[in-house]
């Protein structure tokens, strides 16, 4: 039986290493009822034999993967994102649990132009800082101390599971009982978009002076966690960006020091 919501949802596997990993992610997806994988820049060949064998009947999900050479790229077109790690943060954004967060990628209401996506690290690193600032949320599946590091393909099964989970519990009028985050009814604004103005929004506060060159990383992944929290809207993002043309304007008028 398929469940809409799920349609809706990408696994984005950044530079996954392993043939055999890419293979079982396609197999519990289908599983699941997942049929969008993105694959971002692999170390592998997802085509080889071993993907296949491991693909098993999900062999169709691993076929029509698509492949993209960033992470920007994988999440273009999406509202929401969320990323998946395996290691405590020293930054103030706060790591959720999976039951808790993934409801939020299912949109609300049956649409066409809506689209999520689950983002996942390479096998040896997981998402580096870098790469985590483009979710808008960060989920870490609690393992026991001794050995917390869970397989990719684990952990996409983990999360499919859930997903499949809540969109079942949904189709059949039930609540699922570990949601504790409402669903965001209206729709935000695309994550390129929402990554355009951060781009404008550096460029202007390195401009007046509110960034230094040396803080501006640290300075501007507060920020985003900030309007990440926001949850703007195209409408309210143009509204920033309006903001964001007249500063800089103001600051090409103002007179220059000697």
């Amino acid at each position: 039986m398929g469940i809409w919501q799920l349609d809706h949802i990408r696994i984005v596997l950044v530079e996954p290493a392993g043939p055999l990993n890419v293979g079982a992610a396609a197999r519990v997806m289908k599983n699941m009822g997942l049929r969008q994988l993105v694959l971002v820049n692999p170390q592998c060949d997802p085509a080889s034999e071993e993907a296949q064998r491991m693909a098993v009947h999900g062999g169709d999900v691993l076929a029509a993967a698509t492949t993209v050479l960033s992470l920007p790229e994988a999440i273009e077109g999406c509202e929401r994102a969320i990323a998946t790690t395996g290691r405590l943060h020293r930054q103030d954004q706060p790591l959720e649990l999976p039951e808790t967060a993934l409801p939020w990628l299912l949109p609300p209401t049956p649409v066409k132009s809506f689209a999520a996506a689950l983002i996942f690290g390479p096998e040896d690193r997981g998402l580096s800082n870098d790469e985590l600032i483009y979710a808008q949320r960060w989920v870490r599946i609690p393992a026991s101390d001794s050995y917390p590091s869970l397989n990719l393909a684990q952990a996409v099964a983990v999360c499919a599971y859930l997903l499949h989970r809540v969109a079942m519990a949904e189709a059949l009028g039930a609540a699922f009982p570990a949601v504790g985050v409402a669903a965001t009814t209206g729709h935000l604004a695309p994550l390129e978009q929402i990554e355009g103005f951060y781009q404008d929004l550096e460029i202007v506060l390195l401009k007046i002076g509110y960034l230094y060159p040396h803080t501006a990383a640290s300075r501007m992944a507060k920020l985003r966690r900030l309007l990440h929290r926001a949850g703007p809207d195209r409408q309210e993002l143009a509204m920033l960006r309006g903001v964001l043309r007249q500063i800089n304007w103001a600051a090409s008028q103002a007179p220059k020091n000697d």
